[in-house]
């Protein structure tokens, strides 16, 4: 789609909020004071049970901060990741 710049300007300054207007992130069945009620309600509705809770033991903490918990993503055997490591572009040598 093209606009002319007085349209583009027009949408995107629909979006600036006032000044002393404050942005609420998050609200409705997910906001902060009901979450885990609503969340669990609308489980119960679904007939869903809630995802296990992830302990963090030492193996799956962060190696860099010690606060993260790391997930497994998946597991790439050497010959996936050298196909994997070809694919991404590397940055030209500066020096």
């Amino acid at each position: 789609m093209t606009l002319e710049v007085n349209e583009f300007l027009r949408r995107f300054l629909l979006h600036v909020l006032p000044a002393g207007f404050v942005r609420i992130r998050y609200f409705g069945m997910f906001a902060n004071r009901h979450r885990n009620h609503l969340l669990n309600l609308c489980r119960e509705y679904l007939r869903v049970s809630a995802p296990p809770q992830v302990t963090a033991s030492l193996a799956n903490l962060c190696q860099h901060c010690r606060r993260g918990i790391m997930r497994l993503v998946d597991v790439l055997s050497p010959t996936r990741f050298s196909a994997w490591l070809a694919a991404v572009p590397q940055p030209e040598n500066s020096s």
